[in-house]
């Protein structure tokens, strides 16, 4: 189809047909991930919207997408005003719009494999208010008129050893058959893709930035599991790996396994299973037990093997990023430079200094005014090419065999303002803030997040996003349930007390409105962090990332001693650590960026 507004009147003809008023459109799959393969992206084939989060609700006559605070710009960019109204999350939520927009009786469809239970709760729940019903579909209507909608992916899994991995699948395993028995549950259901590659020790290529493989998993109470997965991805190391522990089965053949449960009691994830899990569990007559997958917090708190595969990434990956921000320095202010080209000079640098599988994230290379948007995605149209007197902020990471990495930086081009000094000194300070904290065990993220603000706060600014995101071990660069976010707020996923082995992202900004944008993000690791005297076991942050922070955005004169005194230890480190990896003019640079700060 040749525009977006065909496809929309394409997708009103079909629900017509289908006996639909309307239809509800996730950004998501069948496994509730955040980031999805090319056959699950409908939201951005029907609107054009190229964000990580979002969704839709199209009507009769209105269409409304539905975005948070990351995308009030970005979508009005992408997204055409007159077919679309935004809706901005949480002022209001799909629910809610429905209950004041849906025509008296109306059949509003959904995908039963795109929702959670609980959203199908509350969302027939608004409707009925409405006198309207919610109607789940056999086939998703977009599916129908999405002519060159892609196949998922066959990439073959692969292996990942135990020596990255830190602990046979088989333990895995045990440990959560003995988990189902303190529940007395006969099964756990495993649908998140993370859970599933960390659980068996497997990893694929389904998702772009990724490493996991389209699947559903069931674990049992003696410790054996059933796998759900295309047989034409399993080969034979993999199928040796997994053992006789491990059933395996198509993944078409799931949703008839479920139903067979009839008489078990399931454990369920109610955030990470869609709606038609639990559908088909209810109609084999099986009892659902609602808890969170078994796989999230182990995953979430790294073994020794995973710490150590991290820092030794984060340590090539961290090499990779000062020889570009050394070719931004040089380069840049002569011109011929621009986003696009950025982005591609860092990938090529990755690839030389590791064994890089992948991108963690499409990396967010942007000048001036695109840098206002914290999740700008660069397209031909947006690229902007770089020219003196504003900010390069550039956000990236890898993805490689023992760690994922996730790191941004701010780069002046040309000479930069007091306002973007000012700014970006706080931002510093927010970030040393988190970095340096010391709190009691059971703190929650929510609890640190205003340490990062306060700075800003203090000249009347703030960010619209959470301050740190949990990150995985060769898996997704978001991963919960650890986060450092404000509670309640878009990005928050809980507020789960940080324990030791977590790695989060400690990544406060500021952003200006079309002229420039400010982050400052390194990872870290909670470490226990004992304070003589006190009577309380304490926790820290370990940072993990070396790369410099520019000193030209750095006023000197507002940082306290011990702001200093970390900024000049840690450029230490970063000398000591990805010094020995350089050579030449390129070594010569990063020990100018690392000299010590002075008043």
């Amino acid at each position: 189809m040749s525009s977006y507004a065909d496809r929309l009147a394409a997708l009103r003809q079909q629900l017509k047909a289908d006996r639909l008023d309307g239809f509800v459109v996730p950004l998501t799959d069948e496994h509730m991930s955040e980031y999805v393969g090319s056959y699950a992206q409908r939201l951005e084939w029907l609107t054009g919207f190229k964000g990580s989060a979002g969704s839709a609700v199209v009507l009769p006559e209105e269409a409304a997408i539905f975005i948070d605070g990351r995308y009030t710009v970005q979508v009005r960019q992408q997204v055409s005003a007159t077919e679309w109204s935004f809706q901005s999350v949480p002022e209001t939520s799909v629910a809610k719009w429905l209950q004041e927009n849906a025509p008296n009786g109306a059949r509003i469809g959904y995908d039963p494999w795109l929702h959670t239970a609980e959203w199908v709760k509350q969302a027939t729940k608004s409707l009925a208010a409405r006198g309207a019903e919610l109607v789940a579909v056999g086939r998703n209507p977009i599916d129908k008129v999405w002519a060159d909608k892609p196949d998922p992916s066959k990439a073959r899994l692969v292996v990942q050893p135990e020596e990255l991995a830190g602990k046979p699948s088989a333990a895995k395993r045990h440990d959560m058959a003995d988990w189902l028995a303190s529940e007395g549950a006969d099964v756990a259901v495993l649908a998140a893709l993370d859970s599933i590659a960390w659980t068996f020790n497997v990893r694929g290529a389904d998702v772009d930035h990724t490493p996991v493989a389209l699947a559903f998993a069931l674990v049992h109470k003696d410790g054996t599991a059933d796998l759900f997965v295309d047989g034409d991805k399993v080969g034979e190391d993999v199928r040796a790996h997994l053992g006789n522990g491990v059933r395996l089965h198509e993944r078409s053949a799931f949703e008839d396994e479920l139903t067979a449960l009839g008489g078990k009691l399931v454990a369920v994830d109610p955030e990470r299973s869609v709606a038609a899990i639990a559908q088909a569990l209810e109609q084999g007559g099986a009892r659902i037990l609602a808890r969170r997958d078994p796989a999230v917090l182990p995953k979430a708190t790294k073994n020794p093997a995973e710490i150590a595969g991290h820092k030794a990434a984060q340590a090539r990956d961290g090499a990779a990023v000062s020889r570009f921000l050394k070719w931004v320095e040089e380069e840049a202010p002569g011109g011929g430079v621009d986003e696009m080209i950025a982005a591609e000079k860092l990938l090529s640098l990755r690839h030389e200094h590791g064994d890089l599988k992948d991108l963690s994230f499409d990396t967010i290379s942007a000048f001036g005014p695109n840098g206002a948007l914290p999740h700008y995605k660069g397209t031909a149209e947006s690229n902007l090419p770089f020219t003196p007197g504003t900010l390069y902020l550039v956000d990236s990471g890898g993805q490689y065999r023992d760690g994922t990495t996730d790191i941004t930086r701010t780069v002046p081009i040309g000479q930069p303002t007091a306002e973007m000094i000012d700014r970006n000194t706080r931002v510093l300070q927010g970030h040393i803030a988190i970095a340096t904290a010391i709190f009691p065990k059971g703190t929650r993220g929510s609890q640190l997040d205003s340490f990062a603000r306060r700075p800003l706060w203090e000249a009347g600014c703030d960010y619209a996003h959470g301050t740190g995101h949990g990150v995985g071990a060769f898996l997704a660069v978001h991963e919960g349930p650890q986060r450092i976010s404000p509670v309640g707020s878009s990005q928050s996923g809980g507020d789960e007390p940080l324990q030791p082995g977590m790695i989060l992202s400690n990544e406060p900004g500021y952003y200006k409105d079309g002229e420039y944008g400010i982050r400052i993000e390194n990872l870290v690791l909670v470490v226990e962090r004992p304070v003589a005297g006190g009577d309380k076991e304490t926790l820290g942050f370990e940072t993990l990332t070396f790369v410099p922070i520019d000193r030209r955005l750095i006023d000197v004169a507002m940082l306290s001693d011990r702001e200093l005194e970390w900024l000049n230890n840690y450029h230490a480190e970063v000398l000591a650590k990805i010094g020995p990896q350089l050579a030449g003019e390129d070594k010569s640079w990063l020990e100018r960026q690392c000299a010590p700060l002075v008043r």
